[in-house]
């Protein structure tokens, strides 16, 4: 199938001035790339061969996005017309993220885990969870299935604390030596089986129990083939500054490359800072520290109910958890770590009731929950805000979503300008009122900041969220409109994109993204989905890039 596409505005993602240009998608490459007029003039129309012609004269031509910071692992499996994403031009996404995924695991693990980030991703019982190994994954992502692969391209983290879990359980404590070595075996095996680099989650267990010179060990396993490390590091909020500079600092020692997930600065104590976070960043890249970062152009972040409670309330996993919950004695302490001193799992901070809104519930009696706040529940049931937050927890066997509103527009836009920044949704797909980040993050950045705001050029934000990003992934032949590279290109009207989410309806797709092509397979024609899932795993090679196709 040959597609022209003729009279664009093509935006290259290089960075580069616009100009516009004539495109000919062959199958799943970009054929030929020519000034407009060029391939759409006499004999040269016929001369292509094309079997369709799109007139994109009030179009933007441009990369796909690349989402670096996507909680999809289940739901591409799940879900399998991904509008949410495809919607939003994404044609490739960074799965594995915040240390906790589906791979690599043993059967004990996955149990573990699939309740741990039910709130994240559900936990379906009638799924076939035929994997194991980070390779059987991707393998799985890679199978044609009810007429298709998977809708968009798929790069994969090794998740550290998942593979923690699978070598020492869900419990803190520091591993032997013995211990330390099978966790670095397991995570070159899995780079080795194609995974990019490895996440992080330390604000979550059992991943938070690491110790800096733990993770100094992993570092060096995934730097030594070439990978980057993707933290979500141990606060966003108090001493945030601190546990930013604990992550550059493994970088600079271990060699490894780092890519700080969701990088903000929340919280009060933390309004207006994000000033120093890009000096102290600034300061390493110009020692020549490999640090690149990501955000999502909104304020409230996402993540689970249970992720408040202190880390040593979460050890042993689930039922251990909820015996604790249980008994009166260990719920007094409980209360006292997240009401008055500060949870760890809560970066630090005392717990806002009235900034902890409930987004999905995984118990249908708790349905009527969702949309509001803990402290309202607490107002509405005439308990305690923290009996309300320990009842929830119980009843829903710790798979609460929530939404915490706890940003600053003034941080936000002042380090998605930074000369390193891409673009992640953080997307939760699952739950009755999820984050509209999930729908919106990519058109907001190209119609809000970039259009509305005009805080980045048009041209500067594409390259922010595709050339940028592929650079970090070292793909091979992704991220820009070149010819011989992938055709993963989207056609948008940069007058009307813009984000159509919103907190109160938040499964909305995006105005103004009118074609998104996927290797070549157009999965949205028109500004309507298409069914295609022409989609691929992207697999770090012998070679240390990143390709479709084995490892």
């Amino acid at each position: 199938m040959k597609t022209l596409i003729s009279n664009a505005t093509l935006v290259d993602g290089t960075g580069a001035d616009r100009r516009r240009a004539d495109v000919l998608l062959d199958g799943a490459v970009i054929a030929v790339v020519a000034d407009a007029g060029t391939l759409t003039a006499g004999s040269a129309a016929v001369e292509t061969g094309a079997d369709r012609v799109i007139d994109a004269t009030d179009l933007v031509l441009s990369p796909g996005f690349i989402d670096m910071h996507a909680h999809s692992d289940l739901q591409l499996l799940i879900t399998r017309d991904h509008y949410a994403k495809l919607s939003q031009g994404v044609t490739t996404e960074l799965l594995g993220q915040d240390g906790l995924s589906y791979a690599p695991v043993d059967d004990a693990t996955l149990a573990g885990v699939r309740e741990k980030i039910a709130g994240w991703n559900d936990n379906p019982a009638d799924f076939d969870w035929n994997w194991r190994s980070v390779g059987e994954y991707l393998d799985r992502l890679d199978a044609v299935k009810d007429g298709g692969r998977i809708a968009t391209n798929a790069a994969y983290l090794v998740p550290q604390g998942t593979v923690r879990a699978m070598v020492m359980g869900f419990a803190e404590g520091d591993p032997t030596p013995e211990q330390q070595q099978q966790m670095q075996d397991v995570i070159r095996a899995a780079m080795e089986e194609g995974a990019v680099g490895m996440s992080s989650g330390l604000t979550y267990t059992p991943g938070m129990y690491a110790q800096t010179e733990e993770l100094a060990g992993l570092c060096r396993a995934v730097g030594e083939l070439g990978g980057f490390y993707a933290p979500h590091h141990r606060s966003y909020g108090k001493g945030a500054l601190g546990a930013y500079a604990e992550m550059i600092e493994l970088s600079r020692d271990t060699g490894c490359a780092l890519h700080l997930s969701h990088a903000t600065m929340n919280f009060a104590e933390n309004k207006g800072r994000a000033g120093e976070l890009l000096e102290l960043i600034d300061s390493a890249l110009d020692e020549g520290v490999d640090i690149t970062l990501d955000t999502y152009p909104y304020l409230p972040g996402a993540t689970t109910l249970s992720a408040i409670l202190p880390s040593w309330a979460s050890s042993g996993g689930t039922e251990a958890t909820l015996a604790r919950l249980a008994d009166p004695v260990t719920r007094a302490r409980i209360r006292e770590s997240v009401e008055i001193y500060g949870s760890d799992g809560c970066h630090g901070v005392v717990a806002e009731w009235d900034t902890l809104e409930i987004s999905g519930v995984q118990n249908a009696a708790l349905a009527g929950y969702v949309g509001k706040t803990i402290r309202d529940i607490a107002s509405t049931t005439g308990c305690e805000p923290f009996d309300v937050f320990a009842q929830i927890l119980t009843k829903d066997r710790l798979g609460t979503g929530i939404l915490q509103h706890v940003g600053h527009e003034e941080n936000v836009q002042a380090i998605m300008k930074h000369r390193t920044h891409t673009g992640g949704s953080d997307g939760l797909l699952v739950g009755a009122k999820p984050h509209p980040r999930a729908w919106g993050t990519f058109p907001r950045y190209l119609g809000h900041y970039s259009r509305d705001l005009g805080l980045l050029s048009l041209e500067e934000m594409v390259h922010h969220l595709s050339g940028r990003p592929a650079a970090r992934l070292k793909l091979h032949n992704r991220g820009l409109v070149r010819e011989g590279f992938a055709a993963d290109v989207v056609l948008f009207d940069p007058e009307t994109v813009r984000d159509e989410a919103t907190f109160e309806n938040p499964r909305q797709a995006a105005s103004g993204i009118q074609y998104v092509f996927v290797n070549g397979t157009a999965a949205i024609d028109g500004g309507k989905p298409t069914g295609a899932r022409t989609g691929r795993a992207l697999r770090r090679s012998s070679d240390g890039l990143t390709r479709e196709g084995q490892s």
